[in-house]
């Protein structure tokens, strides 16, 4: 974004024109709590030479990318391949916009298209949009827009095993036209939504929403909740946060879901710093035109060639802003074309191949941490490439201890759930070698008193 300094009376002018007399006065609804009460810790203005010289030796203060990593919880570090990161710096991908006059730019709508049209086939559901800001935000949208087809409901029901950052998109942004929404609690034997739980649903809820693998890494039983909500005339609402696990488990379509939404950050985007990701966002053809975002499609000019078009186009930038279905569906086009050319390289076979890899590091995980440490799984339910452990002592405790030693071990559940203290969400995916796995399982056998 560029810089673009005003004068002191340019400054006055606009304030004046706004209704107020100074800059204080115009942050003045700004919660006195949490507005700075020092001069950030900046240094002071240096010459373009010094500013490289400095944020190098900021850069070297940081150790993070010379340790050992099995980090997961909703960002999951895979491979990508090198033509993905190479393709997308020309210029046609890299500085392209979504188009005000869409039908001029062909190579954008075509690309966002085949993005729709790979979505569409890994959800195996009727349609999908241009994408939105990521899983969280596609998770709440789905609500949305499911309390405007079930319009005399009132409830909406929520798996507790979704990733708790989720839930609480979710309870923001629909907080205003959803009047209740209940949680389903996990049965603490196996990691998946308790079964009796599923009895919240009735005949009030507009959908059930639940995540798969599940935000301690189980896979929960889809065709039981899809039965149940069905039974009750609710809408079915998977999210899918690791999307390479479609490379192997039952896609949303398969369980007849009627919403489908998912994070696409593991398609071929690296994790900086926690984004940006890629909300994916699918449904049934019969709800189509009640989806946010925008829908590309395929057609022929009058001359009969095939050309691209914006099919449809709910944001309030192009209608009556209260018939708009969203506020917020701005898609992430640079995002959403890397995901479609990291998933063109890997083709089906390739997407399978990665989760199978994935599956496979995972049990051995298991298994090792099982029979060589003094930490157990916590849960019987099956799992995909993310479980939980049950340290002996304290969760951030042994994930300190570990990171004194290189390895970044894990995610301490205890932030979002007090209760449990000692658990910790372990990921392994494509990217870990055998000997990555097995160094990790001996310094956790170190640091928790358990074989050598």
């Amino acid at each position: 974004m560029r810089y673009l300094p005003i004068t002191e009376r340019e400054k006055k002018e606009m304030l004046e024109k706004i209704g107020v007399s100074s800059i204080k006065e115009l942050f003045a609804p700004v919660p006195g709590e949490i507005m700075l009460k020092e001069k950030l810790n900046l240094p002071e203005s240096k010459s373009e030479m010094e500013i490289e010289h400095y944020m190098s030796d900021l850069a070297k203060k940081n150790t993070g990318s010379e340790m050992l990593s099995f980090l997961g919880g909703g960002a999951y570090r895979h491979y990508s391949p090198s033509v993905v990161d190479q393709l997308l710096l020309r210029g046609e991908f890299f500085t392209a916009y979504t188009p005000y006059q869409p039908e001029v730019s062909q190579g954008t709508l075509q690309t966002i298209f085949e993005f729709q049209t790979m979505m569409a086939n890994l959800f195996k559901m009727d349609v999908a949009n241009a994408s939105m800001y990521d899983g969280s935000t596609a998770a709440a949208e789905a609500v949305l827009m499911a309390a405007k087809i079930n319009k005399k409901r009132t409830k909406v029901v929520i798996a507790s095993t979704m990733h708790p950052q989720y839930i609480e998109t979710v309870k923001t942004y629909t907080g205003f036209l959803v009047d209740e929404i209940v949680l389903m609690e996990m049965d603490p034997d196996t990691g998946k939504t308790d079964e009796k739980e599923l009895s919240k649903i009735d005949d009030s809820t507009i959908c059930v929403l639940f995540q798969y693998p599940n935000y301690f890494g189980a896979i929960e039983d889809c065709d039981l909740i899809s039965a149940k909500a069905k039974e009750q005339g609710a809408l079915v609402i998977p999210v899918i946060a690791e999307g390479t696990s479609l490379g192997i488990l039952k896609a949303p379509g398969e369980f007849d879901a009627d919403i489908a939404v998912g994070e696409g950050q593991a398609f071929g985007l690296p994790l900086h710093f926690g984004g940006p990701g890629l909300g994916i966002f699918t449904c049934k053809e019969k709800y189509v035109r009640k989806m946010p975002g925008r829908l590309v499609g395929k057609t022929l000019d009058r001359n009969g060639n095939e050309c691209f078009v914006l099919t449809l186009s709910a944001r309030e930038q192009h209608i009556k802003r209260e018939k708009a279905t969203s506020n917020i569906c701005t898609n992430q086009g640079l995002m959403a074309t890397a995901a479609s050319m990291y998933l063109a390289a890997m083709g089906k076979e390739g997407l399978k191949k990665v989760a199978l890899m994935n599956l496979k590091r995972a049990s051995y995980l298991k298994d090792n941490i099982e029979a060589k440490t003094n930490c157990k799984t916590a849960f019987s339910g099956h799992i995909y490439n993310e479980f939980a452990i049950l340290s002996p002592k304290d969760g951030e405790e042994t994930l300190n201890a570990l990171k004194k030693e290189g390895v970044l071990g894990g995610i301490p559940v205890k932030k979002y759930y007090p209760e449990l203290s000692s658990m910790i969400i372990v990921n392994t995916t494509e990217i870990h070698s055998y000997k990555d796995i097995d160094r990790f399982v001996s310094i956790l056998a170190k640091v928790t008193g358990g074989e050598s």
